[in-house]
C-alpha cells in the first residue's frame, strides 16, 4: 500500500470527535476530543498530559533535558468507558512526576514519538502502589505496544500523548505515529488557544469579584441586594459598575453607572471611575459636589467621557434621600403602599467627563420605609422597545412583586426580589450589561 494511502486509513481510524478538536474553548474537553478521536478505533486506551509549568507558568523554559517533568492527567479514555468509571484509580486532574528515563520524558526532550513495547518500570511500579488489587491495573499492563507523541507548540513543549493496544492488535508503527503527530499539532494549537481563554476570564472574574460592593456589611438603616448579568455569554466583565459607599455621619452612598462600551476599554473605564467614586466617598463632601468632582475626574480618565451615572444618599437618621443624575435613568422608588415609579429628579444631569461642572440634588424625605432601586440602561432599553415603556414595566414588576415573607428588609427576600428583576423583565433582544442595586431604606428613631 502506497505510504500517502496508508497515512489516510490510519487517519480512517480516528473517530468524528477529531473533527471537534477546537470547537470550544475549554481545556478538558478538548482533551476529551483528542482521547475520543483515538479510542476506540484507533487504540484501546489513550490520555492527554499537559505540563504543569506550561499550565500555570507560559514562559517557564527549563532546560532541553530535564531530570525530570511534572505533567497533569488531562483526559483519559480506555475503550469506550466513560472516564469516571478510572476517576478513582487513575483521576483526571492529577499531576504524576516522570523521571527522565520514562519514554514520556524522552520524547518531550527528543522532540520524536517513542514506541515502547511495554509499560516502563517506574510507571508499572506506580501503577501497582496506586491500584492495588484492582484487576484493572493489570489490563493496562498488559498492553503490548505503546505511543507516546510529544505536544510541541512554538519550539516549546507542552505534553504528550500516550495510546496504548492490548496483545490481539497489531503493534504501533512509524506511520500510526505520523498520524497522531498530525492529530496532536492539531490539538496543541486549541489547547492552547483555550489554556489563554482561561486565563483571560479567570483574570477577568478576579476583578468582577473584586468590584463587588459590601452588601454583606451591616448598615444602620439600610439593607442592600445586587445583581448583575453580563451583555453576552463570553462576557464577564463589561462597563457596568455599582457600589455601596459608607460616608461620615453614618450615611450610606449608593451608585449604579455605565462607561460606554463593552470591550476591555470601557472596563479599564468603569474600574478607574469606580475607585474615583470610593476616593472621594471619603471626603465629606455634598453629594452634588462628589458628582461634580467625579466629572471631573473623568474629563482626563480615556474611554470615561460620556459615562453616566446615578448617585443616591440615604441618611437614615434624617430620614432623607438625595439623589444626584449624571444622564443615567431615573431611581425607582416603591413606596409602603405597594406603589412603585421613577423619581422625578430636579435636573436629569449631562454625563460624566463633559466637565459641566453642575449637578442639582434631588432630596427626597421618607418618614416610612421604601425600596430605592438604581440599575444600568440595559434593564430598561433595547432595540425593540423604547426606554421610557422598559421604565414603566421595571417599575410594574417592582410593585407587583410577591413573596411570602412580608419583610421586604430581610436579606433573603431583597436576592430574590434582584433575580426575579434581572431575569422576569419584559425587555428583548438587549444588547448592554444589565445591572441592579436594590437598597430598602428604613428609617431610624431619634
Amino acid at each position: 500500500m502506497p505510504p500517502a494511502a496508508a497515512h489516510l486509513r490510519r487517519r480512517s481510524a480516528f473517530s468524528p470527535a477529531a473533527d471537534l478538536i477546537g470547537s470550544e474553548l475549554d481545556l478538558h474537553l478538548t482533551g476529551r476530543h483528542v482521547v475520543q478521536a483515538l479510542t476506540p478505533g484507533f487504540c484501546d486506551a489513550a490520555s492527554v498530559y499537559l505540563l504543569e509549568r506550561w499550565l500555570v507558568e507560559e514562559n517557564a523554559c527549563p532546560a532541553g533535558d530535564p531530570p525530570h517533568i511534572e505533567a497533569r492527567r488531562l483526559a483519559l479514555r480506555v475503550g469506550t468507558e466513560a472516564s469516571v468509571r478510572w476517576e478513582g484509580l487513575l483521576p483526571v486532574g492529577e499531576v504524576i512526576v516522570f523521571p527522565r528515563e520514562t519514554p514520556y520524558a524522552r520524547s518531550l526532550a527528543t522532540r520524536r514519538p517513542q514506541l515502547p513495547d511495554a509499560v516502563d518500570a517506574h510507571t508499572s511500579e506506580r501503577l501497582r502502589a496506586s491500584g492495588g488489587d484492582d484487576a484493572r491495573i493489570g489490563r493496562l499492563l498488559q498492553r503490548a505496544s505503546f505511543l507516546v507523541v510529544p505536544l510541541h507548540l512554538r519550539g516549546a513543549a507542552v505534553g504528550f500523548v500516550v495510546c496504548g493496544r492490548g496483545p490481539e492488535r497489531a503493534r504501533f508503527q512509524p506511520g500510526d505515529a505520523a498520524a497522531v503527530e498530525s492529530l496532536a499539532a492539531r490539538a496543541c494549537v486549541a489547547l492552547d488557544n483555550a489554556r489563554r481563554y482561561e486565563r483571560e476570564r479567570r483574570t477577568a472574574l478576579a476583578i468582577r469579584r473584586s468590584l463587588l460592593p459590601a452588601t454583606a456589611h451591616t448598615f444602620d438603616g439600610c439593607r442592600i441586594a445586587h445583581g448583575y448579568v453580563p451583555a453576552g455569554h463570553d462576557t464577564v466583565i463589561g462597563g457596568d459598575w455599582f457600589d455601596v459607599l459608607p460616608r461620615a455621619g453614618g450615611r450610606i452612598g449608593l451608585v449604579v453607572g455605565d462607561a460606554m462600551g463593552h470591550g476591555p476599554e470601557s472596563a479599564v473605564a468603569m474600574i478607574q471611575l469606580r475607585t474615583a467614586a470610593r476616593t472621594l466617598a471619603g471626603i465629606d463632601i455634598a453629594p452634588a459636589e462628589l458628582v461634580r468632582r467625579l466629572d471631573s475626574l473623568a474629563c482626563d480618565t480615556p474611554g470615561a467621557s460620556f459615562a453616566t451615572c446615578v448617585y443616591a444618599e440615604w441618611d437614615a437618621r434624617r430620614r432623607t434621600c438625595t439623589l444626584i443624575g449624571a444622564g443615567h435613568p431615573p431611581p425607582l422608588m416603591r413606596s409602603a403602599d405597594g406603589r412603585a415609579a421613577p423619581v422625578t429628579l430636579t435636573s436629569a444631569g449631562l454625563p460624566l467627563g463633559l466637565g459641566t461642572g453642575t449637578y442639582e440634588p434631588t432630596v427626597l424625605h421618607l418618614p416610612e420605609p421604601a425600596l430605592l432601586l438604581l440599575y444600568s440602561d440595559g434593564m430598561v432599553e433595547s432595540r425593540h422597545c423604547d426606554i421610557d415603556q422598559g421604565i414603566t414595566r421595571l417599575a410594574t414588576l417592582l410593585a407587583h412583586h410577591t413573596d411570602s415573607c412580608a419583610d421586604i428588609t430581610a436579606p433573603d427576600t431583597l436576592h430574590r426580589w434582584c433575580e426575579r428583576l434581572l431575569h422576569h423583565t419584559s425587555v428583548t433582544g438587549g444588547t448592554d450589561d444589565r445591572t441592579v442595586l436594590l437598597a430598602a431604606l428604613t428609617p431610624t428613631e431619634d
